[in-house]
């Protein structure tokens, strides 16, 4: 059982205003300086298995948009500059029951205004709420966007939706997205029966990036012998962003990155919509290949 939640106000990569959640064993640090974000979660003394951009940390105030690292909260469909408005000016914080909430303020590129609800869970799991308020004066069609950074070198993977055979399934069952740049020739893809496999490759730039809908997403990362697993439920009554997305996974020489999305929803003004995400971290763990067998394997023996 887990032990008790400790939060404790602490400095962080120049930031001197974060804090840190701790259950004895695993630990994740939020950004109050800029945010609203979650910039490490790792075991206690080890690993951020989420990126951080070194040139970036312990800054605020710039006059564009920047990736620094961690986990986020943006807006579905992808565009610009609604998409990347700037999250680079201080957040409130409020310390909730086993966790903290993260509210930025309305953001006047969006009339937006985002925040994070972080929880530590009765079994060492973390549970992150994505909330997206509408406080403009015209309704907005969006969707919540839920994206993690990785650090470099591991391996990203996601479960397929159920599969089947021709003659019990006639009729496509969900999609599998393209973008103009996604290319499955490139040696980081491994696309299998039932994963689809994306590694990350410091030494290769070129962005990759690739959707799939899936009603129970199961996504992971493997950095070393350490695993961090995200997890979301969808709805498949819903309309979802770019063909019907609610899980994507994004690469390039600088990081990972494992995203879900909520359905897209009409926001009137003054109206909420919440998107709900589980992480949980797993340490000595052992992967000899990537394939179906292999990461069956590997969630079965975590009971996921």
């Amino acid at each position: 059982m887990m032990t008790a939640v400790k939060i404790e106000k602490i400095c962080y990569a120049g930031w001197p205003n974060c804090y840190r959640l701790s259950d004895g064993d695993t630990e994740l640090v939020v950004t109050t300086d800029v945010g609203p974000r979650v910039i490490r979660f790792g075991f206690i003394g080890e690993q951020n298995l989420f990126a951080e951009m070194p040139d970036q940390l312990g800054k605020s105030g710039e006059p564009w948009w920047m990736p620094r690292g961690g986990h986020r909260l943006w807006i579905a469909p992808e565009t610009r500059p609604e998409t990347y408005a700037l999250d680079n000016s201080p957040v409130a914080a409020k310390i909730v029951d086993d966790g903290i909430h993260l509210a930025q303020p309305v953001e006047p590129e969006t009339s937006m205004e985002k925040a994070l609800t972080i929880s530590l869970t009765i079994d060492g799991s973390v549970e992150i709420t994505h909330h997206l308020t509408n406080r403009g004066r015209a309704p907005r069609r969006i969707a919540p966007w839920a994206l993690t950074q990785l650090a470099p070198g591991g391996v990203g993977f996601v479960r397929f939706p159920p599969r089947g055979c021709h003659d019990a399934c006639l009729q496509p069952t969900h999609p599998l997205v393209m973008w103009a740049y996604t290319d499955f020739s490139d040696n980081r893809w491994q696309v299998n029966q039932c994963y689809l496999v994306l590694r990350q490759d410091p030494r290769v730039h070129a962005p990759q990036k690739a959707g799939i809908f899936s009603e129970n997403i199961l996504s992971a990362y493997l950095l070393g012998t350490q695993l961090f697993v995200k997890r979301s439920r969808a709805n498949p009554a819903a309309t979802y962003p770019d063909f019907h997305c609610s899980f994507e996974i994004f690469s390039n020489g600088d990081f990972l990155e494992l995203e879900t999305l909520g359905p897209l929803v009409d926001l009137a003004p003054g109206q909420s919509v919440s998107h709900v995400e589980t992480w949980s971290l797993h340490k000595d763990v052992s992967v000899n290949a990537f394939n179906d067998q292999a990461l069956d394997g590997l969630f079965r023996a975590l009971g996921l």
